[in-house]
């Protein structure tokens, strides 16, 4: 399985993707997530994965394969939402072509979030369905999710606001990560982060989070050491909760 999450913000674009995946538990692995497109001043394209990994790479690598074609692609769409559509596309595309030689049980679907600013346009971002359907994030919900998002939903829903900013938001994102590891083995580092600042046009190089990140590591002990005093504080029960 995998877990990832986008946030569509003020101030720009957070994106932050697991890494593992899983046929079993004898056929555990590590497949980066979250690839980024785009030229320096005039745009950035983030994608991130997840379902049938045949599938996601499939999509990805034809979208690299048609950068320098005549037709659409991610390097010459005028809008985010035109470049989600051409995903959307390439995974049908892809689903069309091996569908009938894997006719039967074989699940070939999956998911794709789109992120990212194109000269002229504000940023934006999308999540699509299996179907190849998608939706857009709003200030109203400025967070989309792929994968065991159960799990870190909860740290997002009660700390994310449009107007966070980008340091807090990632904050989030990676406290919202420690929950879901904790609670679910098929979720697993390293972590594939990238930040994205409003307007700026840069491609950035982005950031893998490793077993033995300083900064992780201390995130993660903070927040349980926190909860466990925040639990200790609470008030006691009233008498008539008969405990």
């Amino acid at each position: 399985m995998t877990y990832c999450v986008a946030m569509h913000l003020a101030d720009g674009l957070v994106f932050v993707s697991d890494s593992r995946t899983n046929a079993g538990i004898d056929h555990i692995a590590t497949f980066r997530k979250l690839y980024s497109f785009g030229v320096t001043g005039e745009r950035l394209i983030v994608l991130q994965s997840a379902g049938n990994l045949a599938t996601s790479q499939s999509v990805v690598n034809l979208l690299k394969q048609r950068l320098d074609g005549p037709t659409p692609n991610l390097h010459n769409v005028p809008t985010l939402y035109d470049a989600t559509a051409l995903v959307a596309e390439t995974i049908r595309e892809v689903i069309a072509r091996d569908g009938a030689p894997l006719a039967g049980n074989t699940d070939l679907t999956c998911s794709f979030l789109v992120g990212g600013q194109i000269a002229g346009n504000p940023p934006d971002l999308y999540s699509i369905y299996p179907q190849g359907n998608f939706i857009q994030a709003t200030e109203d919900t400025p967070f989309l999710q792929l994968g065991e998002s159960k799990y870190g939903k909860p740290i997002l829903d009660r700390n994310l606001e449009f107007d966070t900013s980008l340091e807090e938001g990632l904050r989030c994102a990676l406290v919202s990560f420690d929950s879901t590891i904790r609670s679910n083995l098929s979720v697993g580092m390293p972590l594939d982060l990238l930040v994205y600042h409003r307007d700026s046009l840069i491609l950035p190089a982005g950031y893998r989070v490793t077993e033995e990140d300083k900064y992780f590591a201390d995130i993660r002990r903070q927040w349980a050491e926190g909860l466990q005093e925040l639990i200790g504080e609470l008030p006691p029960p009233p008498v008539e909760y008969n405990v």
